[in-house]
Formats: C-alpha cells, structure tokens, sequence
C-alpha cells in the first residue's frame, strides 16, 4: 500500500468514506513527507504544524473533507502570513479568507500552508527547487505548489496564471495543471496583478483531483474526469505561432503524442491558429503590465526601493503606456476571443506544448511561458498533463484547449489524453 501522501485526492476521499484511511493518517503522512524533504523542496512560506492539527480538528464535512491543500501566497488565509512574494507585505496576516480558500474549506478541505510565489507573481523567484532535480526551475509563479504537489506535500493547490503561471510550473514538475475559463473561480482575496488576465487554477496528481478542488471553489459541477466518454476525442494538433521556440524535446513530444493519440484511436488533423491571432503575443505583454502599474500602484509609487529592478522597470513601462494602447490590447483580445470557437470548429480539443522544452537548470529564472500566454489572453480554459521526460529524465507535458465555458468536457478530453500518453 503507498503511503497515505502518495494518493490522489479522489483516492484518500474514497478511501476516508470507507473507513480504511483515518484522517489523521493523511494529515501526519503529509507532514513526515514535508519534513523530509522540505529542506530540500523549498515550497512552503509559511507551516504551522500544530495549527494544521487544530484545523483538521474543525473542518466541514463535504467533498473535500479532510483532504490537505496548498495555498499560493498570493491568495489571502485568514489568520495566515500574506507577503505575496515581496518584502513590503512582510507581516501581513489578512483576517478573511480569500473567496476561493473560504469556499474550499467550507467544502472541508485543510490548509496546510502557504507556498510560494514569485514577487507578486510576476518573474522574481523564491527559493523553491525542483524535486525530480534540485538544481532546475519548479517553473513559477505557482512554484512551491507546484513543487508541493510533485513531492506529496499535499494532494492539490491553489496556483494563478497571468501568462503561464499554472501550466509551466505544472508540466516543469511532472504533475497536472489546470486554468480553468476565465473567472470561474472567484478572484475577491488574490492580490490582483492583471484584471483582464489573472485567473486562479489548480495543481496536482490527477485530473479528477483537479476537477474536485476546482469545482469545490468555483462552486461548479466539473463532472468526473474519470468516467470514460462515449467515444475518442476530436484532437487539432496545433503547434502555435511560437513554435519556433519549441526545443527538440518537444518537437519531438509532440511528434510521439500524434502517433499515441492516434493509435488510441483519436480523430486527428493539423488545426494551426490563423495568422491574426500572433497579435497576443504583443498584446498580452500590453495589457498585463499596463494593467500591473495600475494593481501595484501604491507598491511603485510609496515602496518602489522595494521592488525588484526588473519588476520596477517593468511597472514604470507600464505605467507610460496612454490609455489608447491599452485599449487597443483588450479590443485585440475581445476580437480573438469571439473568433476562436471557430478555429475549434468540428474538434473537441487541441493539443499544444506545455513548455519550450524540460525545465532550465538554474533557480534565477522561472522559464519561459510562450507557450501558455495565448490561452491566457484568449480566457479558455487550458490543462497540462504529463507526457514522459527530455533527454535529461525532466519531465514534460501536453496541453489540452478548449473552448471558454466547455470547463467539464475539457477536463475529461485531458483525462483521456493522459491515460492515452501513459
């Protein structure tokens, strides 16, 4: 039998409602796992271990049931430390809940910390490693959930994405990622980055974990990824307008992927973006950082010796965007919005990289999320699965799109996908 952190989310709801699994058990797993390897991880900012004990003492019943949870640092837990990445909020402990930490404990999930994000959840990274390999990126912003998540620290956990903050770290540290229609997990209690582009999403070990926990804070039925559909799914295989960055890794993934999908019997065509929506890629950087400037307002004006240099300057080049050019970015992405359920026209999904390639060696940089920012901008929902490993035995992943609102078919398809890629 695996020991109690290593299943799924669904696996230890199971098995708590059969009696075999005590919730105690999961919670002390998940607190020797973080103790052996916390040193090494980096994931959590904040762990109070006796607290943990108490909550599990007073959570709700419901879905999420004494199942543990991470908590990006960027989404407020009441009575928490809340520093969002950054030394100005250092000391912070928010009275409230975020609304999607409040909805998941009220489903009776247990906070067991807060993880960690890059400063503000923009590009600066925290301390925390890999664990397939201490020495690469866990990706970002969602590092320590990530991280968390892949080294059984806990079953699930919340991320955001503003460019590809759920599906880079997700697909870097081998697990699932997965950001959901913009908006369908309430943002009241996140400290907002970009209105137009932040969108809360989930990490963990499975597909249905994710439709569990995001489902519980969205209060949405997300369906049960796991119920295998009536037929194979409609797949475009689309290589994007950033292909040119794709490494040899994932040229070659996605080469695998084609033969295995079809093998598994799925109806297969190249379905490639039209030529008008390479327009994100500028647009996305105008919205996210015009829109920034205006969120961290008070950080640039009053604590601008206390950002980072290169958030600073990114802010002040922001800031000196006129209006005109940020409305000019929100009509490019509404316009490309409304034209993509035409580019899915007789498909069900399309399959994209996750990432440029395996995860960097190095913690100065979080990699490179040209391949998520597209599907940011274009409010869909978007889920990463594992695919297999690079040359250097890092893990790698494939990207399920689909159209905004489809959430639950869209987890199924990458249900599907997933157990296909083995």
């Amino acid at each position: 039998m695996p020991e109690p952190c290593r299943l799924s989310a669904t696996e230890a709801a199971r098995q708590m409602r059969a009696g075999t699994l005590a919730p105690e058990e999961l919670l002390e797993s998940c607190l020797g796992r973080i103790a052996a390897r916390e040193a090494v991880v980096h994931a959590f900012v904040h762990l109070d271990a006796d607290a943990v004990r108490a909550a599990l003492a007073r959570a709700c019943e419901g879905p999420l049931h004494a199942l543990p949870i991470g908590v990006k640092d960027i989404l407020d837990v009441a009575e928490m430390p809340a520093a969002y990445g950054s030394p100005i909020w250092q000391g912070l402990r928010p009275r409230a809940d975020a609304a999607a930490v409040a909805w998941a404990r009220a489903a009776g999930a247990v906070v067991l910390g807060k993880t960690v994000t890059t400063e503000f959840a923009f590009r600066k990274p925290g301390p925390t490693a890999n664990p397939h390999d201490p020495r690469r990126t866990p990706g970002g912003s969602s590092s320590g959930s990530a991280a968390g998540v892949a080294d059984y620290f806990f079953p699930f956990a919340f991320g955001t994405q503003t460019g590809g903050s759920v599906i880079r770290p997700a697909a870097f540290c081998g697990v699932v990622g997965y950001k959901p229609s913009f908006g369908l997990i309430p943002r009241a209690g996140v400290k907002l980055l970009s209105d137009g582009l932040d969108t809360i999403g989930v990490l963990a070990r499975s597909v249905a974990d994710c439709a569990l926990l995001a489902g519980a804070a969205g209060r949405r039925d997300l369906g049960d990824p796991d119920l295998r559909p009536p037929r194979p799914p409609r797949i475009g295989l689309c290589r994007s307008p950033n292909w040119p960055h794709a490494a040899p890794e994932t040229q070659a993934l996605l080469e695998r992927a084609t033969t295995t999908l079809g093998a598994a019997g799925a109806f297969l065509t190249t379905r490639e973006l039209p030529d008008a929506f390479a327009a994100l890629n500028e647009a996305h950087r105008l919205v996210m950082l015009a829109q920034a400037a205006g969120s961290l307002g008070w950080e640039l004006l009053e604590r601008r010796t206390q950002l980072s240099d290169g958030l600073r300057e990114q802010l002040e080049w922001g800031a000196a965007q006129p209006a005109a050019a940020l409305e000019q970015g929100l009509a490019t992405f509404a316009r490309l919005q409304a034209a993509f359920p035409e580019v899915l026209e007789g498909l069900d999904i399309l399959l994209t990289p996750s990432t440029p390639g395996e995860a960097p060696l190095g913690l100065e940089s979080t990699g490179d999320p040209v391949f998520n920012h597209i599907w940011t901008a274009l409010h869909v929902p978007a889920v990463t699965v594992p695919a297999g490993e690079g040359p250097n035995g890092a893990p790698l992943g494939v990207q399920v799109i689909g159209r905004r609102g489809e959430d639950a078919a869209v987890l199924t398809w990458a249900r599907w996908v997933a157990a296909a890629m083995g």
